[in-house]
C-alpha cells in the first residue's frame, strides 16, 4: 500500500471542487439572480504558494459562476471546468490535455460526483463534513473544514511530502 507521503510526493496538479471544497458549501442567491460564494483567504495564499513550486492547479465544479473565475484570477488557478455533470470525464479530459497521468493528480471533492476522479486520482483527499460514501474513497480528510483552511491544508501536505514547505515559509521567518 502506497502510503500518504508518497501520494503526495508525485502530485503535479491538485484539482479543487469547488462548493462544499473551496467554500462551507452553502450557496448565496441574490434576488437579482447572482450567485455569491465566500472563499478564505488562508485557502487563496496556500494555493499561491503551492503554484510557486511548480504544482498546477484546477477546479472542476458542477456549477457555474462568475465569481469562481475571479477567484481563480485571484489564486493562479488557470484550468477551470464550470457546469460540469461528469466529473471524471472532465479529470480525464484535463489529464490528457496537460500531459500528466492519473496518479500525478490530486482530486479534491465532497460529494458523490466526486467519487469517480477521485478513485483514478493518485491522492483523494475530502473534508470532515463530506458524504460517509465520499470519505470511504479519500486517501486522506483534513482537519480543517471546507471554506476553513482545508485547501490551506492540503497544499502544505503536497509541500512538505515535496520538501518545498520550508522554502515557501522562508520569507516569513526572516
Amino acid at each position: 500500500m502506497i502510503s500518504l507521503e508518497e501520494r503526495a510526493k508525485r502530485i503535479k496538479i491538485v484539482v479543487f471542487d469547488v462548493d462544499g471544497i473551496l467554500t462551507n458549501g452553502g450557496l448565496m442567491l441574490g434576488d437579482d439572480g447572482l450567485e455569491y460564494k465566500i472563499f478564505h483567504s488562508q485557502d487563496g495564499l496556500g494555493m499561491k504558494l503551492l503554484k510557486n513550486t511548480g504544482v498546477r492547479m484546477a477546479y472542476i465544479t458542477g456549477r457555474t459562476s462568475n465569481v469562481v473565475v475571479k477567484r481563480a484570477e485571484n489564486t493562479g488557478v488557470n484550468i477551470i471546468y464550470q457546469g460540469i455533470d461528469d466529473k471524471l470525464e472532465a479529470f480525464l479530459d484535463l489529464v490528457e490535455k496537460q500531459g500528466v497521468s492519473a496518479e500525478e493528480c490530486a482530486f479534491m471533492g465532497d460529494d458523490v460526483i466526486d467519487i469517480p476522479p477521485m478513485r483514478r486520482a493518485g491522492l483523494a483527499v475530502t473534508v470532515p463534513h463530506a458524504m460517509p460514501l465520499v470519505k470511504e474513497y479519500a486517501h486522506y480528510t483534513t482537519e480543517r473544514q471546507a471554506g476553513f483552511g482545508a485547501a490551506r491544508e492540503l497544499c502544505e501536505l503536497i509541500m512538505k511530502a515535496q520538501g518545498t514547505f520550508d522554502a515557501q515559509m522562508s520569507p516569513y521567518l526572516k
